[in-house]
């Protein structure tokens, strides 16, 4: 045969080969580069997933602090910039009410493109708002803070404010300017720290301090004032409530009840239940007080008798005492009590705080919210060492203790939150000597009562905000 010939097949079956092995390799190739492709299409799917969850909870905000939400769609298409739908998202919402107001939303969005269905990512994010229980204090009149106080949580006034004690957190006023009078000690003007003469006038900043006890770092002013009339709204409520409900929570002015009555002392136990005990005698002590000068108060009892024994009701934790009430003891679960006479105009109410209160649990699983119409103040035979835990709203009036000549007490440790309409103040200077209150004074405020506090406390602000985010898994 013609060798030509073999050599003609043999390039033949090398092509055959080669392009065999070629077409192998270019197929590998290719699906290689495909499998890349797809995982990366699939890449950008995980991630426009995520994108499309986040707008859902987005989503679900804006019908929240729009009160819309009967309205909100719970799947709803989602569209690119150019308007051309690409997936969807699905929300699944719980809602945690108390006494029927909502105080959280809990909300898992899932998100997918339509190219990839089955590519699927889940957000978990809880809405709440901020109550007045992020601050140590809020206050809507000038201040002085003493070199003994020790605040740890945020501290903010209307008024001007001078902060002599140690603070750990923010000191806001909404005051970029304040006349600092000799009550806050101010006699001679502290101009070496800050202040000026204007005139007669002691003018500060709306944050100073004459020590170097204080975090200046951390002073703010003018900040946005805080709303205290906001706060009032709610007492007729909280009555409406306690009033309709079968059991008894809701107590009439205490004449109703005893013609000798002086009003009502609630004694909490650690077991979830209360007595109301009947005041029938009150023994006068000589006090002071900015807005009475030199007066009598009767705030110490000295006859009583126990009216009843009730449960705290755990669905709805109000109680409502339209009288003057002392209140101490132990708290289980959270509860909101309040005091008002809402019957008769221009009649207020006291809460006086004979004694401790205290938490069953540290755990956050307990709070107190005391609403008071006018003052929340301390009794003149309060203990020695005392220590209140809660949030004191003393809504038309002041947190405080009056001036006893005398009357000094070694330590106040209050752990919670004080709002106070007036200027507060539990410890009188005469020159540079303590004459009366409380010689130190420690404040925490109360973390876990933030999102979570008692019926009807007070909001700093009306809308939810996202307090945790999380993606599950």
């Amino acid at each position: 045969m013609n060798k030509n010939f073999f050599k003609k097949g043999a390039i033949t079956t090398y092509a055959l080969v080669f392009g065999a092995i070629f077409s192998v390799l270019l197929a590998g190739l290719l699906g290689f580069i495909l499998l890349q492709l797809k995982q990366a299409a699939q890449r950008v799917a995980w991630s426009e997933s995520l994108h499309i969850a986040e707008v859902g909870v987005n989503y679900y905000r804006w019908c929240l602090n729009n009160g819309v939400e009967g309205d909100c769609l719970l799947e709803k298409e989602y569209e690119d910039s150019s308007g051309s739908p690409i997936g969807k998202f699905s929300l699944q919402v719980t809602t945690e009410n108390s006494c029927g107001e909502t105080i959280a939303r809990s909300i898992v969005s899932t998100g997918w493109t339509y190219d990839y269905p089955s590519v699927k990512r889940e957000v978990g994010v809880l809405y709440a708002k901020n109550s007045v229980a992020r601050y140590a204090y809020l206050i809507n009149d000038n201040v002085w803070a003493g070199s003994d106080r020790e605040i740890r949580g945020f501290y903010h006034s209307n008024g001007g404010i001078r902060m002599d004690g140690e603070n750990q957190s923010l000191v806001s006023s909404a005051q970029q300017e304040w006349i600092c009078t000799d009550s806050f000690g101010c006699d001679p003007c502290p101009t070496s720290d800050g202040c000026w003469i204007d005139g007669s006038d002691c003018i500060c900043p709306g944050v100073f301090t004459t020590t170097n006890n204080s975090d200046e770092t951390l002073f703010g002013y003018p900040v946005p004032p805080f709303d205290f009339n906001g706060i009032t709204v709610d007492l007729a409520e909280i009555k409406s409530l306690t009033d309709s409900s079968p059991q008894q929570y809701y107590w009439p002015p205490v004449e109703d009840i005893d013609s000798d009555g002086d009003g009502y002392h609630i004694i909490l136990k650690n077991d979830g239940s209360f007595e109301v005990w009947i005041i029938t005698d009150l023994d006068r002590n000589w006090a002071y007080s900015i807005e009475e000068d030199w007066h009598y108060d009767y705030f110490s009892v000295d006859d009583e008798y126990l009216h009843g024994s009730y449960s705290i009701d755990s669905s709805c934790p109000l109680i409502f005492v339209e009288d003057d009430l002392w209140i101490e003891g132990e708290v289980q679960g959270k509860v909101t009590i309040a005091s008002a006479n809402i019957i008769t105009p221009g009649e207020e109410t006291d809460i006086i705080l004979p004694g401790d209160i205290d938490y069953v649990d540290s755990d956050g699983s307990d709070g107190l919210t005391l609403i008071g119409e006018r003052n929340i103040l301390i009794s003149p035979d309060s203990p020695t060492q005392m220590e209140i835990k809660g949030i004191f709203i003393a809504q038309k009036g002041r947190f405080g203790r009056n001036h006893y000549s005398g009357n000094i007490k070694d330590k106040l440790e209050i752990y919670g939150s004080v709002v106070s309409n007036g200027r507060v103040g539990t410890q009188w200077i005469s020159g540079s000597s303590v004459v009366s209150g409380y010689l130190i004074r420690e404040n925490y405020f109360d973390s876990s009562l933030i999102y979570y506090p008692p019926p009807f406390t007070p909001y700093v602000s009306s809308e939810f905000k996202i307090v945790n985010w999380e993606e599950v898994e």
